[in-house]
């Protein structure tokens, strides 16, 4: 089962990367990130833009993938993401890797049929939203208020791309 391996291999990076002295000044990052994408998983359950797809066992789902995607990784990715963010000129470099690197992550799991685009998505768009969320992620750390205020418009402009028909949403 891929996804026991990569728990295990976010596990590795957690013990080996993360500052968990300092946990809790990652922690309302971590809850800004779950909250808005378990709302979208909620409230797009019938219009998803992209779902994961298990191939080993059946009972193996988008939403338990989803879940520990949510609850294990993100919370390592954040932390680790947000514990080494350089200053200065870095910064640029910095960012543009760890954006290349969850679109490449997502492109491989989509070439092996593992994740699956849906409604007009596809891996450009998940490089652009890799870079929302990145930036979105470095903002809110910052600046909680301003994190929500950059991320009304965008959410309307996905809304306005991506918009489901009201007969999708039942």
């Amino acid at each position: 089962m891929y996804l026991v391996l990569v728990v295990v291999v976010y596990i590795l990076f957690a013990i080996y990367f993360v500052d968990w002295k300092n946990w809790k000044d990652y922690y309302p990052t971590i809850q800004y990130f779950l909250i808005c994408n378990l709302l979208y998983n909620f409230i797009f359950y019938n219009h998803t833009l992209w779902r994961y797809k298990a191939v080993t066992v059946e009972w193996l789902n988008h939403t338990l993938i989803e879940l520990t995607f949510s609850f294990v990784i993100v919370p390592v990715v954040i932390m680790i993401y947000l514990r080494y963010y350089p200053k200065g000129k870095k910064q640029f470099i910095y960012l543009a890797i760890w954006i290349a690197y969850f679109t490449v992550i997502e492109y491989l799991f989509f070439k092996k049929g593992l994740f699956v685009y849906e409604n007009g998505w596809n891996p450009f768009w998940s490089g652009v939203f890799n870079a929302i969320l990145f930036s979105v992620l470095r903002i809110h750390h910052k600046n909680y208020l301003l994190a929500f205020i950059v991320s009304i418009p965008i959410v309307a402009i996905l809304l306005f791309l991506f918009h489901p028909t009201l007969e999708e949403l039942k």
